[in-house]
């Protein structure tokens, strides 16, 4: 039986709307920077072993990706259902729907792994991958295949611990995993002393380890301090795995239309100029730094919204949601002119070839005044989410992406080559935008 925890303890129906959601915030924004550089660590060693070794590696991006939006989809659905449970003061549940919650993740990610596993050769030569590098893919995806179920816990687990207001211990557990990585990398794929050399399988090997730390960390603190894990009940695990499967499953898809859209929008920059697709490369990284704020105040409006909801009031949630609305558009606005006159000596870092850094620059000095809004749509599926409206908010991405971002991408393409490509972004991101703050503003009104 959970021990029911303290009502209210991380000031989520109780403390100032700004204030909760700073607290909530700066520490995801931690989190989620350790999250790139763990990525990152990773590409810079692996890439020391030769181009072969780095192609290898980047045929997996896919696969990983698509493994992963399992659990990110049931992470969402596990806290959005938590969120109201515990608002709601029934902790009980909470623990009961946790359990199942993590049940659920474990074995689709199992499943899903062990289809992956005996499907390696013909699925990457089916994306293109030569046969001369499907030693090095299996090298690393054997391993990472056997890995992945280590990082289901910690991923959906932190969501639930996000969902009770504590963003720090999340963070911290992350920021540990990417240490132990960083550590473990160069260690397991050079070798040192007694340590062979393992190549792309000491990277993956090494992977395993961190997420292995990460799962004991979310384990003990789900366990000892938030009492949110629970003894099975195999009546009630049908109904949660359903109701979780209910949100999780499109904010699943959701997730998955981000890459999808922006590989057509690469297959457009192809056809402009090798310049044109290298260019959009180093601004897809710049862009990650760029709005990892919004990204965070996202995950942070989610579980907030969704314990005032359990807690009946609708007021109170509504409130943080255009209070971030406000803050995205001017914070935003902020970062674009900071960027105007830096926009030039970025383009020059990231490229010596003149025509990509014009490309670059134009992207730097258009895309970024659209940012605000942008956030605008993205806090609007958050709330989505955390209403209950997953089919809803993976109705909204599919028409900021498909219905607005690439169709006015490929016109601006067409009229202005490359540089109306970047204007057709803007334009779109404008327009989803403040379609979705109207959105919002009728929501309001529907729910208050």
């Amino acid at each position: 039986m959970a021990v029911a925890n303290t009502p209210d303890k991380h000031g989520l129906l109780s403390d100032p709307i700004p204030v909760v959601l700073q607290r909530l915030t700066i520490p995801m924004i931690f989190g989620m920077v350790s999250i790139l550089m763990f990525n990152l660590v990773d590409t810079f060693f692996i890439s020391l072993l030769g181009t072969d070794a780095l192609a290898a590696v980047s045929f997996t991006f896919p696969i990983t990706f698509a493994l992963n939006c399992i659990t990110m989809g049931i992470s969402v659905g596990i806290s959005t259902s938590i969120g109201r449970l515990l608002g709601a003061g029934d902790s009980d549940s909470a623990a009961r729907l946790t359990t199942h919650g993590l049940l659920l993740a474990v074995v689709m990610v199992m499943v899903a792994a062990t289809v992956g596993f005996y499907t390696i050769e013909p699925l990457f030569l089916l994306m293109g991958a030569k046969p001369s590098l499907l030693p090095t893919i299996y090298d690393y995806m054997s391993v990472w295949y056997l890995a992945i179920p280590l990082l289901v816990i910690p991923m959906a687990g932190n969501s639930a611990i996000r969902a009770t207001g504590d963003a720090k211990t999340p963070a911290k557990i992350m920021i540990l995993a990417g240490a132990i990585n960083g550590v473990l990398d160069p260690l397991l794929i050079f070798g040192a002393g007694p340590v062979p050399a393992l190549g792309v399988k000491g990277a993956a090997i090494a992977s395993g380890i961190s997420w292995a730390f990460a799962l004991f960390g979310s384990l003990y603190i789900l366990i000892r301090r938030e009492k949110l894990l629970a003894k099975p009940q195999p009546r009630a695990l049908w109904h949660d795995w359903q109701q979780i499967l209910q949100i999780g499953t499109p904010a699943g898809l959701s997730n998955a239309l981000n890459p999808l859209s922006g590989t057509l929008l690469m297959t457009m920059l192809a056809a402009q100029s090798t310049a044109s697709v290298a260019a959009y490369g180093a601004a897809m990284r710049i862009e990650s730094i760029l709005v990892t704020v919004m990204m965070a105040l996202g995950s942070a409006l989610m579980p907030f919204m969704a314990q005032n909801l359990g807690a009946d009031k609708p007021e109170r949630a509504f409130g943080a949601l255009f209070t971030a609305m406000r803050f995205a558009i001017l914070f935003q606005l902020l970062i674009f002119i900071m960027m105007v006159p830096l926009s030039w000596p970025l383009s020059s870092l990231f490229s010596q070839d003149h025509a990509v850094q014009s490309q670059l620059w134009h992207y730097l000095v258009v895309v970024p005044a659209s940012y605000g809004l942008q956030a605008v749509c993205m806090l609007l599926i958050s709330a989505l989410n955390a209403l209950h409206r997953s089919l809803h908010a993976l109705i909204w991405n599919l028409i900021r992406l498909f219905g607005l971002l690439l169709p006015a991408a490929w016109i601006g393409s067409q009229c202005y080559g490359t540089e109306g490509l970047f204007i057709g972004i803007a334009a779109a991101n404008i327009i989803s935008g403040l379609t979705a703050y109207f959105y919002a503003l009728h929501l309001r009104k529907k729910y208050e």
